[in-house]
């Protein structure tokens, strides 16, 4: 009988010690079959008060979630990947992490943050490979535009994504090719209506006074995350402030002479000394975009991610979690950034290994910080007006999708101070 008992406690024993305490939830290229959708299961995980761990650079940034049936439930439903882990396995994992000769990190996520998606009413969610990602991955977000902004409703929210809007009030520079399809008169008209509403007598005056509330959200501690032509023209907005930079066609009367000199770069959050593109014909607002400068072949347009220590600079290290270092290209009405005209206290995170030109970049704007992300559609090289949709479920894995779910969780991280 003894021994009997003896047996029985052992197999006790052992039962306790090999129950899955946590759930890892890998973000390797090998293992997890629904990258993007693993973000969704982390903030969802995060809504239902469990603690996150966010572990930088130790298989691509994988999760560490709590072992609950119902997260696991949870997973098998939306095809993420998870494996269970006992105490002592995890405790080996935290040790791996935590040693300092590992370039590795354990960030705690410990809240959900509110996201806000600036977008026109009516625009379709792939029009916007934000819109299309956060509904992909199951993330919770609110669309707002002029109205709610310049009512002062961006402090409800942690987190900010600018549509591709065009913030000069130049309605995209798409008057030389679109000018005369119904959608761009359609667009011009709805624009000023809603001007107009607000109280302005021109477009450019309505988006000056949204990229001004948007900039005060910023350094008040926000965190705002812009794609393409909303990343140089949002720059240009605030830089041009008082100044009259749009020709005629696009609000009835001339711009202002020498209007280059009175540009104030300071203004800007990235960029400097850029020159502004004078050709409502043409399809650019300056030289910072690389589009029409880059001689990039579509099978080498690739960028690189940089490598930063996740134990002395975590956010940048945050902001470049993946399963691959190589992203591939794609492109935008504003692709990518002259690396020239970015300011020196801009960060670079992600650079074409072809030409240098800048694809990533981040930095501190009062408390709070922006992230811009050159290109349109990260699976779809070549995006045109009127294209089909980008079906995510054919890239449930996509590297370039993935940075801009990095940023949509970066505001839950645990604020700690840098290292020094």
């Amino acid at each position: 009988m003894p021994f009997k008992i003896s047996l029985y406690l052992l197999f006790f024993l052992f039962t306790i010690s090999a129950k899955a305490g946590f759930l890892l939830i890998p973000m390797d290229e090998t293992t997890q079959q629904n990258h993007l959708k693993a973000y969704g299961i982390t903030y969802w995980t995060l809504e239902k008060q469990y603690k996150v761990s966010w572990l930088l650079n130790y298989r691509g940034g994988s999760f560490l979630l709590p072992d609950a049936p119902e997260i696991r439930k949870e997973c098998q439903i939306r095809g993420v990947s998870f494996e269970p882990l006992s105490d002592a396995e995890t405790n080996v994992i935290l040790a791996e992490i935590e040693s300092p000769s590992q370039n590795m990190e354990a960030v705690v996520l410990e809240r959900t943050p509110k996201v806000a998606v600036y977008t026109p009413k009516g625009k379709q969610p792939w029009d916007d490979a934000v819109t299309l990602v956060l509904t992909y991955a199951e993330i919770p977000f609110t669309a707002i535009y002029d109205e709610e902004v310049l009512e002062d409703k961006l402090i409800l929210y942690d987190w900010l994504h600018l549509h591709h809007e065009d913030f000069t009030g130049q309605y995209g520079k798409f008057f030389g090719t679109y000018k005369n399809t119904p959608w761009y008169i359609e667009q011009k008209k709805e624009s000023e209506a809603l001007a107009a509403k607000l109280g302005f007598s021109k477009v450019s005056e309505s988006k000056l006074a949204v990229a001004k509330k948007i900039r005060d959200f910023v350094i008040g501690g926000g965190f705002m995350f812009a794609m393409c032509s909303a990343t140089d023209s949002f720059d240009i907005a605030l830089a041009a402030e008082g100044v009259d930079i749009c020709e005629p066609m696009f609000d009835g009367d001339p711009s202002e002479g020498n209007y280059q000199s009175k540009i104030e770069y300071r203004n800007s959050f990235a960029f400097k000394d850029y020159i502004l593109e004078r050709n409502p014909n043409e399809y650019e607002f300056s030289d910072i975009d690389m589009t029409t400068k880059r001689k990039v072949p579509m099978e080498k347009d690739y960028f690189t991610l940089m490598d930063f220590s996740a134990k002395w600079d975590f956010v940048p290290s945050m902001l470049c979690q993946n399963h691959t270092q190589l992203v591939k290209g794609f492109m935008g009405q504003t692709t990518s950034f002259d690396r020239n005209l970015i300011k020196s206290n801009v960060l670079i995170m992600g650079e074409s290994q072809y030409n240098g030109e800048a694809r990533y970049i981040h930095g501190p704007i009062g408390k709070g910080f922006f992230t811009y992300f050159g290109g349109h559609d990260p699976e779809d090289y070549q995006h045109r007006v009127g294209d089909k949709p980008t079906v995510l479920d054919l890239h449930p894995n996509s590297p370039g999708y993935r940075l801009i779910l990095n940023n949509v969780l970066f505001p839950a991280a645990k604020k700690k101070k840098q290292k020094t």
